[in-house]
């Protein structure tokens, strides 16, 4: 008996992964507006049920979607850059992680977070509060981030710390746009990463490392 309902969970685990994982995927193309339980079902050729017995609704879908995305942003951008020290290395690692995550495509359409943002970002509720809350903790992990590299005397004293923390974003974001506009997975992120090099290369003291400069400006790997 327990073997069998063992193997029910499983199997439900392993299904509820792969909804959220091409409701993410579909959500990055085209909107959170654009999941339902039946299309879900239908691509993935599983019940309508049982995709209504994991998420009950289109809105705690749309809420799993934006965890789910949440999670994958930070296995992609943050984890690997929380390793290295303090500093302007981690910072930097950060800023390009970001910029990789989005031009790798991890998301089908891009950066889910761009997409999706667009559409809830006049739309008050539960999904906006998410997504104004995943945002909040993104542009907080720079701030803090910067403020240890200026504790630390790799960056200026003066530096404004929030101020980076929207320049990052900014880059990014419009990195991300041009990409997907244009078809193009070179140009908008060479020219982003070389802006983040130029701005944080301005902020950081003297004796600061400077890993930005260890590659070219159209360098787009994550750094190891």
């Amino acid at each position: 008996m327990t073997t069998s309902t063992d193997g029910r969970i499983l199997r439900g685990e392993q299904t509820r992964r792969a909804v959220l994982r091409r409701a993410v995927d579909i959500a990055s193309e085209e909107g959170l507006e654009s999941l339902s339980l039946g299309r879900l079902a239908k691509e993935l050729r599983i019940s309508k049920s049982g995709v209504f017995a994991h998420f009950g609704s289109k809105e705690e879908l749309q809420l799993a979607a934006v965890r789910a995305a949440s999670r994958i942003y930070h296995d992609h951008v943050v984890r690997e850059a929380m390793e290295a020290p303090p500093g302007v290395g981690r910072l930097w690692r950060l800023c390009a992680n970001k910029l990789a995550y989005s031009r790798e495509r991890v998301f089908s359409g891009g950066c889910f977070f761009y997409t999706v943002t667009a559409e809830f970002e006049s739309r008050p509720g539960r999904v906006r509060d998410s997504l104004v809350k995943a945002q909040h903790a993104w542009r907080a992990l720079i701030v803090r981030t910067a403020e240890d590299a200026r504790q630390l005397g790799e960056l200026a004293r003066d530096t404004d710390t929030a101020l980076l923390a929207f320049e990052v974003h900014a880059f990014v974001d419009t990195a991300n746009a041009l990409s997907l506009l244009e078809d193009d997975l070179t140009t908008p992120y060479a020219t982003a990463r070389k802006a983040l090099a130029a701005r944080l290369d301005a902020l950081a003291t003297p004796a600061a490392p400077r890993p930005w400069a260890d590659g070219p400006d159209d360098a787009l790997t994550r750094p190891g």
